[in-house]
């Protein structure tokens, strides 16, 4: 196996270790940073710049682009560039996609408006005259207003003005007084935005007053021993008395703790998150609330609710501020949730010149297309083969992972931690079989080949690596003295049929919505990957399967985490809530599972493409 590369990513101090040859581009993403790429990665827009501070890249391929003064301080354009060696980079703010200053296309010019809801002042009250003659509210009001004022502040407020000589600092959030603090505060002003997926859960503390990240923190969804996808949670509510009790403590359980983790790197108590939003899946968001899903798993498929949920955080007993006000993300239909209107605030789809295609892929896989003004969405069950369940050797994207495969005379594989491989993740399985159907050992079947029926230009290096199955033939990956377990790590064919149901999913739900507005997938201007699986995927890989449009790869974008994106959106401005309630409302929702065409157009996707286009 070959000795993989260090590159580390400034300023966070991130590392990752990718093959030679690797674009700075895909070595950022897998460090957590989604670089800006308007022109698709092409070298084209220049908006991808990074500076190398420590380490060799040559300059040439930037060249055409940057100036020689721009070149000799070590800037690069994260496209263009291939890790050779060992490198320290650094990734300017202006760079990254989510900035928070701009939107999906660059030229727009639109800035992300920071107006929240909440709002907190620092007040210098008149202390009471001598008469006594209004009480401690009505000296409050005269300076803040005609605010309803939470039974917990009213407690504390005698002694709180007193204490501060009546200066005070007021949380308000929709004019209800929420809390009240001594002194001036007004500095120190939080909200949390989370990300409530199937697999993994994201929380993004905000600062209120400026709209840049003050901490981000994530881990494995707590309900996954349930069951790996939304339709095992749904069943386990509907046939378990106490599952959808069990399935809303897990979740909570988990949300506390990581807005625990936001607040300690914050240096902050929890309390003083004073507005949360939350963005997820339908299912995932109605077992947050604790409403149960049962209907989901039926026809035909209702959700609880279509407009954004608004309540208290203690109604969900979540440890922040009790009175800070939670909002959970509209829906579009189905299991088309809060996520995907999400990715469609982060995104604006809907306002970009067209056609474009969103395509979120999980366990789930969650497909909007927008064109001439219309937004249709549809959801297609993926299942978990990407995420890299029911492959044999499938695990998630940690450390001993296969994530890369790449063909060159013989398989080369980059492993996540730079460790001896223990198994493969959904990216190293999307580039396996791709790599199989380029040299000739995978037919359009998805059917490994082996023996006479091998087309001759197979490399001798790839043939040893063909070896007899059970009635079948199996790939080996990595060797025995190579792997962690000091067994044979193979792909399988049952893998590959597992992938093929998944990408045949996906892929048919695309026809499907193309078909319905009259557009072949060569009209598309654009596809924009979203979700933790599409930005580590390889865009030329997912498209060899099939998974994605046979387009030129330059219209193919990474634009990252945009279910977390979008709801700081909505955290910063009541505005940008108002949108997403209209998103929600005007996005046209196809039920694949009404759909006569679906199982005809799945069928004909299990089959791989024949070819691909440069």
């Amino acid at each position: 196996m070959e000795q993989e590369v260090k590159v580390t990513f400034e300023p966070a101090g991130r590392s990752v270790f990718v093959l030679r040859g690797t674009t700075l581009l895909e070595a950022a993403a897998r460090a957590g940073y989604i670089i800006n790429t308007p022109c698709g990665g092409a070298g084209k827009c220049g908006k991808c710049l990074v500076r190398v501070t420590d380490g060799a890249c040559p300059a040439d391929s930037s060249a055409s682009v940057l100036e020689a003064d721009r070149l000799a301080e070590g800037y690069r354009l994260a496209c263009r560039c291939r890790v050779e060696n060992a490198l320290v980079v650094e990734v300017p703010d202006a760079s990254l996609f989510q900035s928070s200053q701009r939107i999906l296309l660059e030229d727009s010019g639109e800035a992300q408006e920071v107006r929240p809801t909440a709002v907190k002042r620092f007040l210098e009250m008149k202390p009471p005259d001598r008469t006594g003659a209004q009480s401690d509210v009505e000296l409050l009001r005269e300076t803040v207003g005609p605010v309803a004022i939470d039974l917990g502040v009213l407690r504390a407020l005698p002694l709180v003005l007193r204490e501060s000589d009546f200066r005070v600092t007021a949380t308000l959030v929709r004019n209800r007084l929420i809390d009240l603090e001594p002194g001036d505060t007004s500095d120190r002003f939080f909200g949390a935005a989370f990300d409530i997926g199937t697999t993994t859960l994201v929380g993004t503390l905000v600062d209120l007053r400026t709209g840049r990240d003050a901490a981000v923190s994530s881990r494995m969804n707590p309900q996954i021993p349930f069951g790996d996808d939304v339709i095992s949670r749904i069943k386990k509510c509907r046939e378990e008395k106490d599952g959808l009790s069990r399935l809303h403590e897990a979740i909570i359980g988990a949300v506390n703790a990581i807005a625990e983790d936001l607040a300690r790197q914050a240096g902050i108590a929890r309390a003083k998150i004073c507005e949360a939003v939350f963005a997820g899946n339908t299912t995932m968001q109605q077992i947050l609330c604790g409403i149960n899903p049962t209907a989901l798993g039926e026809l035909p498929f209702l959700p609880a609710f279509r407009d954004a949920l608004e309540m208290r955080a203690a109604d969900l007993g979540l440890a922040i501020h009790p009175g800070a006000d939670v909002t959970v993300f509209p829906q579009i239909g189905g299991f088309v949730g809060g996520d995907t209107v999400a990715g469609i605030v982060g995104t604006r789809l809907d306002r970009t010149p067209g056609p474009l295609l969103f395509v979120d892929v999980g366990t789930n896989g969650e497909l909007v297309l927008a064109h001439d003004g219309n937004v249709i969405a549809t959801s297609v069950a993926a299942g978990p083969a990407f995420e890299g369940a029911r492959i044999v050797h499938g695990m998630r994207a940690t450390q001993g992972a296969i994530e890369k495969v790449v063909a060159d005379g013989d398989i080369r594989v980059n492993v996540v931690g730079n460790a001896k491989p223990s198994g493969i993740c959904g990216t190293g399985l999307v580039d396996a079989v791709s790599v199989l159907l380029r040299t000739g050992v995978l037919d359009e079947t998805g059917r490994i080949l082996g023996g006479d029926e091998l087309p001759a230009g197979v490399p001798p290096e790839i043939r040893r690596r063909i070896v007899p199955g059970d009635g079948q033939f199996d790939f080996v990956l990595a060797g025995a003295s190579e792997t962690a377990t000091g067994e044979d790590l193979c792909l399988y064919q049952k893998d590959i049929r597992e992938l093929q149901l998944a990408n045949g999913a996906i892929r048919a739900g695309i026809t499907i919505l193309l078909k319905r507005v009259g557009l072949q997938p060569e009209d598309l201007k654009m596809v924009l990957l979203a979700g933790a699986f599409g930005n580590f995927i390889r865009r030329r890989n997912a498209r060899r399967i099939g998974m994605l449009p046979q387009i030129p790869t330059d219209r193919i974008r990474f634009v990252g985490n945009t279910a977390s994106f979008g709801a700081k959106r909505v955290l910063l401005s009541g505005a940008e809530k108002e949108y997403a309630a209209g998103i929600a409302r005007n996005t046209q929702h196809v039920d694949l599972s009404l759909n006569p065409e679906f199982q005809m157009e799945f069928s004909a996707a299990m089959m791989f493409p024949e070819g691909e286009k440069d």
